[in-house]
C-alpha cells in the first residue's frame, strides 16, 4: 500500500510513519470521495446527545473509534490482518464491546445512523444486536454505490439537505440503482 511505503514522501505518510496521523485522514485516503462524504455529512448533520462523539469509524479488532484517533503504520498493518466478517471473533467482539458502551451513555432514545455499505451484513447484524430498529440509514441508499453514496453525502453537507432515514431492521436493503448524480458545479 502506498501510505505504508517508507519511501513515501507526502504529508500523511510521513505523518502515519511519525504516529500522528488520525484514522479519519488514513481512511479518507484509502477510501476517497466514498468516506470523505461520510465524514462531511456527519460534520453537517450529526447531532449526538452531550458526551456522545458526533461519528465514529467501525475499525476491523478495534470497534468504533473516533475519527481524530491517531495512528501509525504498525497499527494501520494489524487492522488489515483482521477478517470484516460478523462471524470472527476478532471482528466482532470489539464493534459489540463498543457500540453497547455507546448504547449505554446515549440511553434508549439515541438513534444511530449508518453510513456504510447497508447491502451486507458484515456491519449491520452486529450493530442489529445492539440498537435494534434504532439503527437507520439514508434511504437515498438503496440501489448506490460507494462512491454515489460519497457524492450524495457530499452533495447534501454542502448544500445543507438532510437525507431521509428509515430503520435498517426489516428493511430492504437492495434497490434499484437511482439516477446518476448531476456533475459537481462549485
Amino acid at each position: 500500500m502506498m501510505l505504508l511505503r517508507e519511501t513515501a514522501d507526502f504529508a500523511l505518510a510521513v505523518e502515519l510513519r511519525q504516529g500522528t496521523a488520525t484514522i479519519g485522514e488514513i481512511y479518507a485516503f484509502i477510501s476517497g470521495l466514498y468516506f470523505r462524504g461520510k465524514m462531511a455529512y456527519a460534520d453537517a448533520f450529526a447531532a449526538p446527545p452531550e458526551g456522545i462523539p458526533a461519528a465514529a469509524i467501525i475499525v476491523p479488532g478495534l470497534g468504533l473509534i473516533p475519527p481524530d484517533t491517531v495512528f501509525n503504520c504498525d497499527q494501520l498493518r494489524a487492522i488489515g490482518s483482521v477478517p470484516v466478517d460478523e462471524e470472527t471473533e476478532v471482528f466482532s467482539a470489539p464493534l459489540l464491546r463498543d457500540a453497547a458502551s455507546l448504547n449505554d451513555r446515549a440511553g434508549l432514545n439515541c438513534e444511530y445512523v449508518l453510513l456504510g455499505s447497508i447491502a451486507t451484513e458484515k456491519y449491520s447484524r452486529s450493530l442489529l444486536k445492539v440498537f435494534g430498529e434504532r439503527l437507520l440509514f439514508p434511504a437515498e441508499f438503496l440501489g448506490r454505490g460507494d462512491m454515489s453514496r460519497g457524492g450524495l453525502m457530499l452533495r447534501c453537507a454542502r448544500s445543507g439537505n438532510e437525507l431521509s432515514y428509515i430503520a435498517v431492521q426489516g428493511a430492504v436493503r437492495h434497490g434499484r440503482r437511482p439516477p446518476k448524480l448531476e456533475p459537481w458545479r462549485k
